[in-house]
């Protein structure tokens, strides 16, 4: 059958629904980009936060007109939306035909119809989605529809167990470069503000064989920058009773030949040892890069989170981070009107953030989940209020960042190419070792032979204009992979 794929939510996510496109295609199916070509689609989707779940929901029923229009026979949902709503799903949308939620990634093939006649190798690599799109997934976003999101209690099955390995047929919808590495699953945090644990089960760590096994057949297919990737990757293998395990990892990873960037997602504040910071700083393929989602920086605010630290405690690490791998970026990502956040709170939070100088920050605004902690707190700061923070905070950093892009100018930077601007036709764009595919700012390479730089191309280049977040850059060499891994 022809299967036609929906996929939306964060990077663990994408993983997920990589392994079912590989499990589908292993099994004899022919995926298709073309959501009226297909006979199944298959939307995997997100619930975080209210905004995620209407998204799901809003593609769920655009799906759901394709087959109540004759153009497909069956409909299947997936994803953390499908393990929380299972149930209200099915009732409220009676052209969906099977829910899959989280633990449950495996029997895709079931869901879609059964197996193909006749199966070929298990656990071979397939065909990935090309260099700098990715034409087996298609995307879509918020529609006119008859149906909203309900607000009926969440349900869950019993707690997911599921975590694939390196001999799971998975399907790489990313850039032919770049690839996500889901290094464990599941969360033993109890955020107020989170659903993921009992979305995802318990922390349950992959062996660093499988992992780096994975990476290597990743790799030869050409794969430059691994991306690692888990609700706390920090944690990896403590759950195991393995101390030590990621800095282990990374020293593995880094001997791989053909990986230029090794990049970790997503780290805890508790659980960032010196031994990972080491080996940040010792391996040449590790970029130096930390994502560290801190939340907020009032200690009211995050015992009222469930979240470690304050703001000394904070900049107490963020000091030890610097001083032990030089030049490192940071990025985090805040929360602005949480349950009793005042103006005093928040103006601790925005001096935080004007004294840290951040080179990456998020800001998020509070969504009021049922199924979490602090769903039995007041959402008491105002819709209105909850904007204006996050603005501010915006635009605090819009300054800091101004600043510092406007000191690069001049400089020389290794840059990753990434393939043809999305915003210039005749440019090339590309990323800096501080900077993740799809959430960070990115470079634009100018007065170079397009022709010549292809995605996966290290360069060596020079610094030449700033914009607010985005860099201006031209080739020191015109030679590619001029820079040494």
């Amino acid at each position: 059958m022809k299967i036609g794929f929906v996929s939306l939510g964060c990077p663990k996510n994408l993983v997920d629904g990589e392994v079912m496109l590989g499990i589908a295609r292993d099994a004899g199916h022919e995926i298709t980009p073309e959501a009226a070509d297909a006979d199944v689609l298959v939307v995997n989707t997100c619930a975080f936060i209210d905004s995620a779940k209407q998204e799901s929901i809003d593609a769920i029923l655009k799906m759901a007109g394709q087959k109540r229009d004759g153009r497909c026979s069956r409909l299947v949902v997936t994803g953390c939306l499908a393990e929380r709503y299972r149930d209200e799903l099915k009732r409220e949308i009676p052209e969906i035909d099977a829910v899959l939620g989280t633990g449950e990634v495996p029997d895709i093939l079931d869901a879609i119809g059964g197996r193909a006649s006749q199966l070929v190798a298990r656990g071979s690599w397939l065909e990935d989605a090309g260099d700098e799109a990715a034409p087996l997934t298609f995307y879509s976003k918020r529609p006119s529809n008859e149906r909203r999101a309900t607000s009926h209690e969440p349900r869950t099955t019993a707690s997911p167990t599921y975590l694939y390995d390196a001999d799971t047929p998975r399907l790489q919808t990313t850039p032919r470069h770049f690839a996500y590495v889901k290094i464990a699953e599941g969360c033993d945090y109890t955020c107020a503000f989170c659903i993921i644990p009992t979305l995802r089960g318990q922390y349950r760590s992959r062996t660093a064989d499988s992992i780096v096994r994975e990476a290597r057949m990743m790799a030869e297919r050409g794969v430059r920058e691994l991306l690692l990737i888990s609700q706390d990757t920090t944690f990896y293998g403590i759950d195991r009773g393995e101390r030590g395990a990621l800095a282990r990892l990374l020293r593995a990873l880094n001997a791989i030949d053909g990986l230029r960037w090794i990049r970790l997602l997503y780290l805890y504040p508790t659980t960032i040892t010196d031994d990972v910071l080491d080996a940040m700083a010792d391996c040449d393929k590790v970029c130096r890069y930390i994502d560290l989602p801190l939340q907020h920086a009032s200690a009211s605010v995050l015992k009222r989170m469930r979240r470690p630290g304050n703001r000394r405690s904070y900049e107490t690490l963020l000091a030890r981070i610097r001083a032990r791998v030089p030049g490192v970026t940071l990025r985090t990502t805040l929360i602005v009107g949480f349950p009793g956040e005042d103006e005093e709170d928040f103006a601790e939070l925005d001096s935080f953030v004007a004294s840290t100088a951040f080179d990456h920050v998020g800001v998020f605004t509070y969504s009021h989940e049922e199924g979490t902690r602090a769903f039995d707190l007041p959402d008491d700061v105002p819709a209105a209020v909850k904007r204006r923070r996050r603005n501010a905070l915006m635009s605090r950093q819009k300054r800091i960042v101004r600043s510092a892009q406007k000191a690069r100018i001049g400089s020389d930077v290794s840059v990753m190419v990434d393939g043809r601007s999305r915003e210039h036709e005749l440019v090339r764009q590309g990323r800096l070792e501080g900077q993740a595919p799809e959430i960070d700012p990115v470079v634009f390479l100018t007065d170079c032979d397009l022709d010549r730089y292809q995605p996966g191309d290290l360069i060596r280049a020079r610094v030449v204009g700033a914009r607010d977040y985005d860099l201006l850059v031209t080739p020191v060499s015109q030679t590619a992979n001029a820079c040494p891994p």
